[in-house]
């Protein structure tokens, strides 16, 4: 029996993030295949979700044209030899090098728009012929599922689309079970806690700049860094920079954690202050388990809390905005936090169930393979 792939460009994502979506495809009786630069989440794909794991040369900030030549030669030569009944694309490079290869192999897909990424963010000659690639993709997918209506206005507004059905989803879902609700911490050691990778696109920097400013009218709140340094992307903050927050102290960056739920349960306030997102799952999973967050405001982020009941927005590339915004997190009373950390696990049981992006998946696989 042909195969359903899924292709990301890490094996981190498709393990933490559609866990979910892998279980309800080998329920359906075909075998499973993952592809992704091999990391240390490989293993558990395989040894975990029971699915079959091919490694790719997929590098997140490549742009040199002989690597990425090489990149997309090898997703080929993969995909022509696997030849699989459907491909599920998730994060921009691989919904662009694997849709072009199965349009060529003429292989039926879909394209995931978790967020519009540096292609969208900034702008350039190059980023222009990445927007126009993946324009072409989408327009041979069988469904492009998106997980905010702004990015999906966009895409529609220059071209990236046509008639390609699309699908809007709640983010990639959240397990609620898994991200059980806590009470709010009852100490006196309020945190903020941001969970992204270390890349200026995530705002990573106006954290520590509204944290060293918060910290010096407010001495003693606690917070907390955690994500992977050194990732493949072009706006990924180098060893020198995060060494020196370290050595200021302001911050306490713990590094990549295989579970985040310890650190969410110790947590009061969520803080991302990304540029864009789809539909940020840290915000989701926080939320799910009783903590409200401040997030910017802008597409995938906005849609992502409900200003003033479950979170609070800030403005974009702004420390000065968001350091308010967290000294109005100190000033409130426990129970003003606490019951919007217990409206945002409502929000999530309501609108967020990983039912939803499951069964929009098996949809989509419905139609494409009889």
């Amino acid at each position: 029996m042909q195969s359903i792939v899924l292709v990301s460009n890490t094996a981190w994502y498709l393990y933490n993030f559609r866990r979910g979506t892998i279980a309800a495809l080998l329920a359906t009786g075909r075998p499973v295949v993952a592809m992704a630069p091999q990391d240390s989440y490989a293993t558990k794909l395989v040894e975990e979700l029971g699915v079959t794991f091919v490694s790719l040369r997929l590098e997140g900030k490549g742009t040199r044209f002989v690597g990425e030549a090489r990149s997309m030669l090898h997703l080929l030569q993969a995909l022509r030899r696997l030849r699989p009944a459907f491909v599920f694309n998730f994060t921009v490079k691989a919904n662009i090098y694997s849709g072009l290869a199965c349009r060529l192999l003429g292989i039926p897909y879909s394209n995931n728009v978790s967020g519009l990424g540096t292609a969208f963010i900034h702008d350039s000659w190059l980023y222009r012929r990445v927007r126009s690639l993946y324009g072409f993709v989408n327009r041979g997918a069988r469904c492009v599922f998106f997980q905010n209506q702004e990015d999906m206005a966009l895409f529609r507004d220059r071209g990236l689309l046509k008639d390609t059905p699309t699908v809007l989803l709640p983010g990639s879902g959240m397990d609620t079970a898994r991200f059980a609700f806590q009470a709010l911490p009852e100490t006196d050691d309020f945190t903020f806690v941001m969970v992204a990778r270390l890349i200026a696109d995530k705002g990573v920097r106006e954290y520590v700049a509204a944290a060293e400013r918060v910290a010096r009218t407010h001495p003693g709140p606690r917070f907390v860094l955690i994500g992977p340094q050194g990732v493949s992307n072009s706006s990924a903050i180098d060893d020198a920079e995060v060494a020196e927050w370290r050595r200021t102290g302001v911050v306490e960056y713990v590094g990549e954690q295989d579970d985040v739920r310890p650190w969410l349960a110790k947590s009061h306030v969520l803080v991302l202050p990304s540029y864009r997102e789809g539909m940020p799952r840290t915000v989701l999973e926080a939320a799910s388990m009783g903590r409200p967050a401040i997030v910017t405001d802008v597409p995938g982020c906005r849609q992502a809390v409900v200003d003033g009941e479950t979170g609070w927005l800030c403005q974009v590339r702004d420390s000065e905005s968001l350091a308010a915004c967290m000294t109005a997190c100190l000033d409130m009373s426990y129970d003003q936090l606490a019951e919007a950390g217990r409206a945002a696990r409502r929000r999530i049981e309501n609108e967020f169930d990983e039912r939803i992006v499951i069964q929009a998946a098996l949809d989509c696989l419905d139609r494409a393979v009889p």
